[in-house]
């Protein structure tokens, strides 16, 4: 019988939480790695675009853009905003997590995700690069126009550091595709391990500064898991209902495009222009990021009997 997650999934996920549990209870030791997250998460990008081929890419993209396209602008532009607005009514101290995590762009690794579930992989694989392009430019622009009231932040500022950590790492692997392939091959092997390494330090270079707000009210982290799990059951019915007219490949597809976001980016991002909360959100999204395989393959399963 196929497990509903990969054991290397499991393995992140503890990781994660470990790494930061261990920055809010030693923050000394957090605080030797704070120059360091910006430039994990552009390595980590790095690694996970080694498998994408914009020549795949553009092939698939030619048999779905009226999808991709509407898909997109819903993705980056109309379910933010309305998440935004409904946690701004309901939970307002979560309103800006819903908006990073459901504007940024959709994870590198969601085309693996999708080929665990049957989901139409070569329209995930698009909507990845197509978003990865647009979300340094349109999330700063929700964040300058729909939470101008909450936050006084740059507008530049933010769309500078988006776009040096994805653009950098996609440029990056597509120079040394053209001149030492051979090399991308290695570094894909050892991708796992080095991504491990990767996620640890981000989480110490980031939770150390706010050691002392959730030593205060651990409850945070408790109320941060339950909000990035009601996002997650929120993207995975999105996702189902937008290609509820199509093939069922096509409806795993849109939850896995929706649910598995780049929310390593918004752990980074959030830290560097809002906190704590926000960057809280996103780590422990983490969580939602690799368990909505389970629901997404019993969904499969129901379907495919009808």
């Amino acid at each position: 019988m196929q497990l509903p997650f990969r054991v290397n999934d499991l393995v992140l996920v503890i990781v994660v939480i470990s790494s930061m549990t261990i920055a809010i209870i030693c923050p000394d030791f957090g605080s030797l790695f704070q120059d360091l997250p910006v430039y994990c998460v552009m390595a980590n990008f790095f690694l996970s675009y080694l498998s994408i081929e914009l020549t795949s890419v553009w092939k698939a993209f030619k048999g779905h853009s009226g999808q991709i396209m509407a898909f997109t602008i819903m993705k980056l532009a109309v379910l933010p905003v309305i998440l935004y607005l409904v946690f701004n009514y309901f939970a307002p101290a979560y309103a800006l997590s819903a908006l990073l995590l459901t504007g940024v762009s959709t994870g590198v690794v969601a085309p693996l995700i999708s080929n665990m579930v049957k989901g139409n992989s070569s329209l995930v694989l698009v909507v990845v690069v197509i978003t990865s392009i647009l979300a340094p430019f349109t999330l700063p622009a929700l964040i300058e126009i729909i939470a101008v009231k909450q936050v006084e932040i740059s507008f530049l500022g933010m769309v500078r550091m988006l776009a040096l950590v994805i653009f950098v790492p996609i440029t990056a692997v597509e120079i040394l595709r053209r001149i030492i392939p051979r090399l991308l091959t290695a570094l894909m092997k050892k991708q796992f391990p080095v991504s491990l390494i990767l996620f640890a330090v981000v989480n110490l270079g980031v939770f150390y500064r706010y050691a002392p707000f959730f030593k205060k009210e651990p409850g945070m982290i408790i109320m941060a898991t339950l909000m990035a799990c009601g996002l997650a059951a929120i993207y995975f019915i999105a996702g189902i209902m937008f290609f509820r007219k199509s093939s069922l490949e096509n409806q795993l597809a849109g939850a896995v495009m929706l649910g598995n976001l780049n929310n390593v980016l918004v752990i980074v991002f959030s830290s560097e222009f809002f906190g704590p909360v926000e960057p809280m959100v996103a780590a422990m999204y983490m969580i939602p990021f690799f368990a909505l395989v389970i629901p997404l393959r019993y969904y499969h399963h129901r379907k495919s009997k009808v």
